[in-house]
């Protein structure tokens, strides 16, 4: 089994983990939008350096087998209902539970958390699954159903 390890992401990680959300950002919504696509910022450092960098978010580096594949953007808050801001892999190491194991060890290093929330983008199948039927989140609300690319679903998940 390989290993993973959460790290905490600083200033001199994010050039490199820019290329690797722009490369997993633009594979999905290619797949299913047919274009490249992701929040603003995304694909030239700013997105990154405003949440993860961000004095009250906890961010970290995905390192498997010492290689730098993704990171996590989370909003841990005094009442312990807290936030997922984002969570990536590189494209190349989707798909194999390694995202899971990431957030299996994220519960486990926030044990006192009632409740997780976070959003994703509608047309973001690969994510519904992940969020849903690997992590055991619910949808709690569609934001701007109509509209394609700008829907998105709000997730919860109460914790025991």
């Amino acid at each position: 089994m390989v290993s993973i390890e959460l790290l905490p992401l600083c200033e001199q990680d994010i050039d490199h983990l820019t290329l690797i959300m722009t490369r997993s950002f633009n594979k999905d919504s290619q797949e299913f939008l047919g274009c490249d696509d992701g929040p603003p910022g995304y694909d030239d450092g700013t997105f990154l350096r405003r949440w993860s960098l961000h004095p009250e978010s906890s961010a970290f580096k995905i390192i498997v087998s010492q290689q730098l594949v993704g990171a996590v953007i989370l909003w841990i808050k005094p009442d312990h209902h807290n936030s997922l801001g984002c969570l990536f892999l590189d494209y190349n190491f989707q798909d194999k539970g390694l995202g899971l194991r990431v957030w299996q060890t994220i519960e486990r290093n926030y044990p006192d958390t009632k409740s997780w929330s976070t959003e994703t983008p509608a047309f973001s199948r690969r994510n519904h699954h992940f969020y849903i039927n690997k992590c055991g989140f619910h949808v709690i609300k569609i934001k701007n159903h109509r509209d394609t690319q700008e829907s998105s679903y709000i997730l919860r998940k109460e914790m025991r």
